[in-house]
């Protein structure tokens, strides 16, 4: 048995603005410098990505994509610099939360195979 968990950010009206699907765009985005490009690496709409990146910056309040419009050279995005910390912090906040789930998810295995034993004893329920 092993434990799997999903950590998201949700605003004060409780509308998720961030998690591992905007972690993995955002990703995407630094290697590909293009929202379009990065939506695509992920199989999803641009117009889904658009809106996950205005979702973010909207609960942030700070920009996190430096946009370039316009023709095919000046096409594409770069991840601020806010952008770079947020997503250095986040990942560290995740690694952490999820490592700290260890103990009380181990005392939860102990229990359980208590009560499995004691279910399977002599005179345990059926």
């Amino acid at each position: 048995m092993e434990l799997k968990t999903k950590l998201y950010l949700v605003d004060e009206e409780g509308n998720k603005f961030m998690g591992i699907g905007v972690l993995w765009l955002l990703d995407n985005v630094a290697e590909h410098n293009s929202l379009r490009k990065a939506a695509s690496a992920l199989g999803i709409s641009y117009s889904k990505a658009f809106s996950m990146v205005q979702n973010l910056e909207k609960s942030l309040g700070v920009a996190v994509l430096n946009r370039r419009k316009g023709g095919a050279t000046r096409d594409g995005a770069t991840l601020t610099a806010f952008a770079i910390a947020f997503l250095d912090l986040y990942r560290q906040f995740e690694h952490q939360a999820k490592n700290e789930l260890t103990i009380p998810f181990d005392r939860f295995r102990q229990d359980l195979a208590l009560l499995l034993e004691a279910q399977d004893a002599p005179g345990g329920e059926a």
